[in-house]
Parts: structure tokens; C-alpha cells; sequence
């Protein structure tokens, strides 16, 4: 595949991955993607843990369920990332950001935008929206065959210094590498972010993955193979607009935009 579609069909898979386990080699080559990634005097300050043991996979998945239907039912999440939400194909144009919401079980349909809304609250509670997300997040997380732990050198990773900052860069890249590289080896890949909002959960994560005290767990992912035909989650997003040149481009200074021509 060239490289360029390689760039332009990368996206985030939302949901369910083949019941097949990705491949040894494949998953020594995403590594090797990662390990390609440029790095502050080539520290190279990532790490990784590769888990496919199915114990360990439920439990991850039981606390991204969990965890996801707690940000949900407090009010959390839509409080958090509200403003990234659209309800039409016009408003996703306009706007050129954030997730079209073009997937929704018939019953909750009529209720899209209240669903969403400020003072949704007792809505959500009411058609059981935290479980329904909590439910179908476990399960995503449970039926991937592979999921993947970032990590960072806590010798390198020094939040406040710059040396933090360029670790964040580096492992940023490094990832950016492994999910262009699913591209190519026909996978997907999805951050599993619910458990980092909660502490106490991602505490049980470190410990469920045994970190140790000079490594600083960053992120967790899902990854499989992707069937032909992807069914959609029962709640889902559409998020392919990207945003015009003149909207994050400027030319010499700050003061003049980018055209789009």
C-alpha cells in the first residue's frame, strides 16, 4: 500500500475485531513500527506489554465497562466532551471536527440532542444509555485478541521538565507508528481511554499489569483484525471531516491563514 493511503485510511475502529488471534509476527512487526519512531537523543522512553492472556483481558474489559458506565451516569463524560458532539451531517461540515452521532438504538433516537444535552442527566438514567455504553465497551474490550499497554521511563518521563515533553512526543510517535502500521497489516486499533478517567481503576490496572515504580503507565489499546464487513456498535460516531488548511495553517506568522487552494 502506498504510503500516503496508508495515512489517509487510518482511523480508530469502534467495533468488534475477528475471533483470531493476531499473529506473533504481526505483533513484533507493530513493535518494530514503534520502536522506528524518532526520540530525544534517541532515548527511546517507551515501553510496552503485549497481553492476549484472556484473564487478564476480561478484567480489563470489566473495568473499561465499568468505568464507562460511571462516566456516563455522572454526568462526566458528556460534561467533558460535549462540545465535540454533532447531530447532522451540516454541523459536522461546518465545524470539520469532533464525532457525528449517526448511530443510536430506535428508542433513543427523538432524544438525540437531549441525550447529549446540558441537563440530560436523568434522561440518560432512564433509558439505561450508561449501561448500554458500559455493556458494549466490555464486550469490544473483551472480544480483542490483543490489547496493548504504553508505558514510559520514568527516568526519561519527568512531568514539569522537558525531558517529559519529549517523551510524551516520542511515545505519541511511537504510537502513531503501531496504528499506521495496523493499516497495512489489515487490523484496527482503539485507545481505551474510560479507565484513565478513574483513578482508582487505573490503579488497578498498574497493579493487575504489575508496573513497576520506574515505569509510568500512559495508555491502553485494543487490537485485532478486521472482519470484511465491521458491524457497528449499537451507539456509534462518524468522525471523517478534517479540518480545512485555513482553519490550523498559517503562513510566516500567526496573523495570516493559510488558503485552501
Amino acid at each position: 500500500m502506498e504510503f500516503l493511503e496508508v495515512i489517509r485510511r487510518r482511523k480508530t475502529t469502534n467495533g468488534p475485531f475477528l475471533d483470531r488471534p493476531v499473529s506473533k509476527e504481526h505483533q513484533h512487526l507493530l513493535m518494530e513500527a514503534a520502536s522506528r519512531a524518532p526520540s530525544h537523543f534517541n532515548s527511546q522512553p517507551w515501553r510496552f506489554i503485549l497481553i492476549e492472556d484472556q484473564a487478564k483481558r476480561e478484567k480489563i474489559a470489566e473495568i473499561g465497562g465499568r468505568t464507562m458506565q460511571q462516566l456516563i451516569a455522572e454526568g462526566r463524560f458528556f460534561e467533558r466532551y460535549r462540545r465535540y458532539f454533532r447531530f447532522s451531517k451540516e454541523e459536522m461540515e461546518a465545524h470539520r471536527d469532533g464525532i457525528l452521532i449517526d448511530q443510536l438504538p430506535a428508542p433513543l433516537r427523538p432524544f438525540t440532542r437531549q441525550i447529549m444535552g446540558p441537563s440530560a442527566l436523568g434522561l440518560l438514567r432512564t433509558l439505561r444509555v450508561p449501561q448500554i455504553l458500559g455493556q458494549d465497551n466490555r464486550k469490544l474490550i473483551a472480544g480483542s485478541p490483543l490489547l496493548l499497554a504504553a508505558l514510559l521511563d520514568r527516568e526519561e518521563y519527568r512531568p514539569g521538565e522537558l525531558s517529559g515533553f519529549y517523551s510524551l512526543l516520542a511515545l505519541g510517535m511511537a504510537i502513531e507508528n503501531i496504528w499506521l502500521t495496523t493499516v497495512e497489516l489489515g487490523m484496527g486499533i482503539q485507545f481505551i481511554s474510560t479507565p484513565m478517567e478513574v483513578p482508582q481503576a487505573w490503579e488497578e490496572i498498574k497493579r493487575l499489569l504489575e508496573v513497576p515504580e520506574h515505569l509510568e503507565l500512559m495508555a491502553l489499546y485494543r487490537l485485532g483484525y478486521l472482519p470484511s464487513e465491521p458491524p457497528r456498535p449499537r451507539i456509534d460516531w462518524q468522525s471523517h471531516q478534517r479540518k480545512r488548511l485555513s482553519q490550523f495553517v498559517f503562513r510566516e506568522t500567526c496573523a495570516t491563514p493559510e488558503g485552501d487552494g
